[in-house]
C-alpha cells in the first residue's frame, strides 16, 4: 500500500512539473536586447550597448536579424567541384602530393 502511494505521488509530480512550468514560465531573455520590445530603447542603441556587446547585431551574431522579417531571397543552389581522383596504390606508402 505504501508503494502505491509513493508511485501515485511520483506520477503526480511528473504531471505537475511540466504543467507548472508551462503556466508560470514566461518569455525570458538572457540579454535585454534579445527582447524585441527593447530594440528602440537607449540600452539597445549604440554606443551604450556596444560597450557591453549586447546590441541586437551582437546578440544575433551569425543569424539573420529578426527585425528584418522573413528571408524571401531564394536559397543558393549547391555547386560541387569536379570529383577528386583517387591515388594509385603505392608500394612505399600513400603519398598523393604532386
Amino acid at each position: 500500500m505504501v508503494n502505491d502511494r509513493k508511485l501515485f505521488l511520483f506520477l503526480m509530480f511528473l504531471i505537475a512539473l511540466p504543467v507548472g512550468l508551462a503556466f508560470f514560465g514566461n518569455d525570458r531573455f538572457r540579454y535585454p536586447c534579445q527582447n524585441p520590445e527593447n530594440w528602440e530603447k537607449d540600452i539597445c542603441q549604440k554606443p551604450q550597448c556596444d560597450v557591453t556587446r549586447t546590441c541586437p547585431e551582437h546578440v544575433f551574431k551569425g543569424q539573420r536579424d529578426p527585425r528584418l522579417g522573413p528571408d524571401n531571397a531564394p536559397t543558393p543552389s549547391l555547386q560541387f567541384s569536379a570529383p577528386v581522383q583517387a591515388c594509385a596504390p603505392a608500394t612505399q606508402g600513400a603519398n598523393c602530393a604532386k
